[in-house]
C-alpha cells in the first residue's frame, strides 16, 4: 500500500496516505472513522471493501459470515455516518457504496452475499432520498464481473465461467464516476449486458428467480 500511495502520488502530483484496516473490526473501523473525521477537505468516501464466499451456509464457517456482514453492512454504514457531517456542512461531496448485481437476486451458495449486498444497495437508495437537495451525493455501483482478486481469493475456479460478461476495473469506475458527473440516477449498473440482466430480473417473480439460481448452482 505504501509503494502504490508513492506511485500515485509521483505520477499526478498529490497526497496519498496508506491506512491498512481490517473492516471486520470494530477498532480498526474506529481509526478509520476518526481519519474521515479528521479530513475537513474530504470530497469522496467510496466503501468498496468486501469479499465472497462459496457454500451451503450449514457447512460454512460461521465466524466467516460474521465478518462479511460486519465488512459489507456495519463498516460502510459507520463510515458513510462518519462522512455525513462533513459533507452536509460543506454543501457538497458524495458516497459511492460498491454493492454488485447480486443486490437484485437471491441464490444458493451466496445467501449472505446477496443479503448484505442487497441491504447495502437499499442503505444508499434511502440515503439518496435523506440527501435530497443538500449537495451531497450517494450512489450504489452494481457491477457484474470484474476483474480484480475478488474472485481468486473465492476459489482458483471462481472466474473460469462466464469469460464474455468480465468487466476491466477501469470501466466500471469510469461508469460511476461518469454517472455521478451528471448526477443521475443513485443506482449505477456498467455495462449494457447487466442493465439487461437487472431488468429481466425485476420483471421475474420472485420464486421462479430461485428456481434459476438453485439450478445454477446444482450445476456448479
Amino acid at each position: 500500500l505504501r509503494a502504490l500511495a508513492a506511485e500515485l502520488a509521483a505520477a499526478h502530483g498529490i497526497g496519498a496516505e496508506a491506512l491498512p484496516a481490517d473492516l471486520s473490526r470494530d477498532e480498526d473501523v474506529d481509526r478509520v472513522i476518526a481519519r474521515l473525521e479528521a479530513a475537513p477537505a474530504l470530497a469522496l468516501l467510496i466503501n468498496n471493501a468486501g469479499f465472497g464466499t462459496a457454500g451451503l451456509l450449514a457447512a460454512s464457517d460461521p465466524d466467516q459470515q460474521a465478518r462479511m456482514l460486519r465488512v459489507h453492512v456495519l463498516a460502510p454504514m459507520r463510515l458513510t455516518r462518519a462522512a455525513l457531517p462533513g459533507f452536509l456542512g460543506r454543501g457538497r461531496g458524495a458516497i459511492v457504496n460498491v454493492s454488485s448485481i447480486a443486490s437484485f437476486i437471491y441464490a444458493a451458495g451466496s445467501v449472505n452475499y446477496c443479503a448484505s449486498k442487497a441491504y447495502l444497495t437499499t442503505f444508499t437508495e434511502g440515503l439518496a432520498t435523506e440527501l435530497a437537495g443538500t449537495g451531497v451525493q450517494a450512489q450504489a455501483l452494481c457491477p457484474g464481473f470484474t476483474r480484480t482478486e475478488f474472485h481468486q481469493r473465492i476459489g482458483p475456479k471462481a472466474g473460469d465461467h462466464r469469460r464474455f460478461m468480465w468487466m476491466t476495473a477501469e470501466s466500471v469506475v469510469r461508469a460511476s464516476l461518469g454517472q455521478l458527473d451528471r448526477r443521475g440516477a443513485v443506482i449505477c449498473v456498467p455495462g449494457l449486458g447487466y442493465r439487461l440482466i437487472v431488468l429481466l430480473v425485476r420483471l421475474l417473480p420472485r420464486r421462479a428467480l430461485g428456481l434459476l439460481t438453485g439450478r445454477s448452482y446444482r450445476r456448479v
